[in-house]
């Protein structure tokens, strides 16, 4: 008998709809008891999780997955924690307004491969924040691990009357199960390829989706070079440079140039200026369309070397590599997602943003821009010059970007890049936007009204 994708779908809906009909009466004090229990099962269970996660992918490193799945879970919960999502939210009386939040309904998450475990935990916590259901479709070479993810949530938030089937993964993966999802659902998050993405761009419902992430890395002459140098290093090679808001390129001006590559070096990086050596590298991470080859990501700097046939000694944690020019000059202009680094020498902190605008037309337009700077003037020049929906200043971007305890971003692990990146949303994504809100506007009576000569004068 023939396979019935709309059907199987439509099943996992229905079950949805039920659950959600029932948790949309809880209040906000059992909604977030049940929002803590997602967090701390994913929490619990980091080691386990985390080694799923890199057996099946294939992909990152245990310690940091354990990091990443502990932190993430921390932090979400530590921010939603305090906030209202139960009836009314807020309360302006100078503008008469009430606002009342409800539930969107089915909340369908497309998830990937690069963070099988924190980007559906994420997801249900917003989701179920907001009173909706979720149901996840992961993608089939992390299907296990997200899977499993799924269970022991689910295993938590039983255990204190959460209506079953809130949470449901789709046990079949395919491109025709997510299609009739992402159409039948009243919202989609697509965190992954951008052909998912696109897909759920045209779906005919709500989503929000992703842009490309190539983070420029901009090193002000200001900078303390000791402290800007490891906590680039930290982050370009957490997980194996699998996440998305790793830099991907240092911009540093020529008069300190030598002395970023000397510290580079310092701290165990290989700093490849020879053209030969950077023509092997650039082959061994692109093919010859500039895609990135599949099987460098998500892996060690050992493994990098051993596909560029370049030795590499025990200690090393990252490889540099000085390009020929930027934008479509190099393909090393471009995302890298693993332990490899481009370098750019410009002429002063204004070229080093133009070096930046150049590369992101060509790949990340929209996601995030890193600076190591205390000059207000030029931070705040390349924030009103580059077109991206975060900057992260003075901390590891691959940590901070998403958010996190010493930062004002929403912790998270899917940033909109706006309609510079082909999204939606600007934003880190959180319960806010997947919740709707209904506003009660009250009669003001003694506002003040201008008239037309007051106006049009």
């Amino acid at each position: 008998m023939e396979f019935d994708s709309e059907k199987y779908v439509k099943d996992y809906i229905e079950r949805a709809r039920n659950a959600q009909a029932s948790y949309e009466k809880f209040t906000q004090e059992q909604v977030d008891e049940i929002v803590k229990a997602v967090g701390k099962a994913v929490f619990d269970n980091a080691e386990e999780l985390a080694e799923l996660a890199v057996t099946e992918t294939g992909m990152g490193n245990y310690d940091d997955k354990v990091l990443k799945n502990k932190n993430k879970a921390r932090m979400i919960w530590n921010d939603l924690r305090d906030k209202k999502s139960v009836g009314i939210i807020e309360r302006d009386e100078k503008s008469g307004i009430t606002k009342v939040a409800k539930p969107m309904g089915v909340v369908a998450a497309i998830t990937p491969i690069t963070n099988p475990i924190v980007t559906p935990m994420g997801n249900i916590m917003f989701a179920l924040k907001g009173r909706n259901a979720i149901i996840i479709t992961p993608h089939h070479r992390a299907k296990g691990s997200s899977t499993r993810t799924v269970e022991l949530i689910n295993s938590y938030i039983e255990k204190i009357g959460a209506p079953k089937n809130l949470i449901q993964i789709l046990d079949i993966q395919s491109r025709d199960n997510t299609g009739s999802l992402i159409a039948n659902c009243d919202i989609t998050i697509a965190t992954g390829g951008m052909g998912m993405v696109k897909a759920a761009y045209s779906s005919g419902k709500p989503a929000l989706g992703v842009g490309t992430g190539n983070v420029q890395c901009i090193i002000d002459e200001d900078a303390d070079l000791d402290e800007a140098i490891p906590m680039i290093i930290k982050s370009r090679t957490f997980d194996y440079g699998i996440i998305c808001s790793g830099e991907q390129s240092i911009i540093v001006a020529e008069d300190m140039f030598d002395k970023a590559v000397k510290t580079l070096k310092k701290y165990n990086t290989i700093v490849i200026t020879d053209s030969d050596d950077a023509t092997k590298l650039r082959d061994a991470v692109f093919n010859e369309e500039g895609h990135i080859n599949n099987h460098v990501v998500g892996q060690s700097v050992f493994t990098i070397g051993e596909f560029a046939k370049m030795d590499v000694p025990e200690n090393t944690k990252m490889i540099a590599v000085l390009a020929e020019g930027p934008g479509k000059k190099d393909f090393l202009s471009k995302e890298k997602m693993c332990p490899v680094i481009t370098l750019f020498k410009s002429k002063d902190f204004r070229d080093s943003v133009e070096i930046a605008r150049l590369n992101l037309e060509e790949e990340g337009k929209g996601h995030s821009v890193c600076i190591h700077s205390h000059n207000r003037e030029n931070i705040e020049y390349a924030g009103d010059t580059l077109s991206v929906s975060r900057f992260v200043l003075n901390q590891p971007c691959s940590l901070s970007a998403g958010g996190n305890y010493f930062n004002g971003l929403a912790p998270t692990n899917t940033l909109g890049c706006g309609s510079w990146g082909n999204n939606s949303f600007s934003d880190n994504l959180t319960y806010y936007h997947l919740i709707n809100i209904s506003k009660i506007a009250d009669y003001m009576p003694d506002n003040y009204a201008p008239g037309d000569e007051e106006l049009w004068d």
